[in-house]
């Protein structure tokens, strides 16, 4: 699944090619949007929400909505010059297409695509927790969502989107690695849930405006991270064995030397 910076960093894609460009055609491949044209409208701005994206658009009359975006496991927006070949995804995954004058956006296999009115924005990412990438975040409500699931495993905690808005699988497992935290402690023996939180920001807001993602230093292939995906290599501190269990509904790595506390059942 897209981490919170690598949908920043898609929003800004769309953001560069599209704001203030008024749209000269629109192709929506979803029954719901099927019969919309938003040929003539303004697009204003694209943002990030967490994981979400929203496109905000003016029609012609003033009217103003959002098209609304979700890229969970395989969706992906490119932007690309008039003309220019599609060559991101096969074409029967083009969900929308939006042409400018001066670029063409394509969205692939995206998720919960829908045009709202602005002002129902927040039916769509109102439950969201705050987001670390956001310019509102706030770190206190997020320590203080966490903690009111005291029985939870951390590395759910920190998926749960409601409780602050951007951690994926990548940087659960990474931030947990660097908090000598081990994913199966529940959220109320977790030692320092501020400073949990602080670093997972951190990590975020440093990979924010690039697509390598790395939480190690190095953007050299195969150095970018201490233990996700590294699954029986070596750990980069102790030398133990990297592992892979199941948590939940999303798997997780971590080394049991460095981690110590609750381990899976064997």
């Amino acid at each position: 699944m897209p981490e919170g910076d690598t949908v920043w960093n898609t929003a800004r894609v769309l953001h560069r090619a599209l704001a203030g460009a008024t749209l000269t055609g629109s192709d929506f491949r979803v029954p719901q949007l099927a019969t919309t044209d938003l040929t003539g409208w303004t697009v204003r701005e694209s943002v990030s929400r967490g994981k979400h994206l929203l496109l905000r658009l003016t029609a012609p009359d003033g009217d103003r909505r959002t098209l609304h975006s979700h890229l969970r496991m395989d969706g992906a927006w490119r932007a690309y010059a008039p003309g220019e070949r599609w060559t991101a995804r096969p074409a029967h995954l083009i969900r929308v297409v939006l042409r400018s004058p001066g670029a063409v956006a394509v969205g692939y296999h995206l998720h919960e695509l829908a045009l709202v009115p602005a002002a129902e924005e927040e039916s769509l990412v109102g439950h969201l927790g705050p987001d670390l990438l956001g310019p509102d975040w706030d770190p206190d409500e997020a320590v203080r969502r966490l903690a009111a699931q005291p029985e939870a495993t951390v590395a759910d905690a920190l998926l749960d989107q409601r409780n602050l808005a951007g951690v994926g699988n990548l940087y659960k497992c990474e931030v947990l690695f660097l908090r000598g935290v081990s994913p199966w402690t529940p959220v109320r023996d977790v030692p320092d849930l501020p400073g949990t939180v602080a670093l997972a920001q951190r990590l975020l807001a440093a990979n924010r405006g690039r697509w390598t993602q790395s939480t190690t230093g190095s953007l050299h292939h195969g150095a970018t991270s201490y233990v996700y995906g590294r699954r029986a290599q070596p750990c980069r501190r102790c030398g133990t064995a990297i592992r892979k269990a199941e948590l939940g509904e999303r798997v997780t790595y971590w080394c049991p030397v460095c981690q110590p506390g609750p381990q899976p059942a064997s």
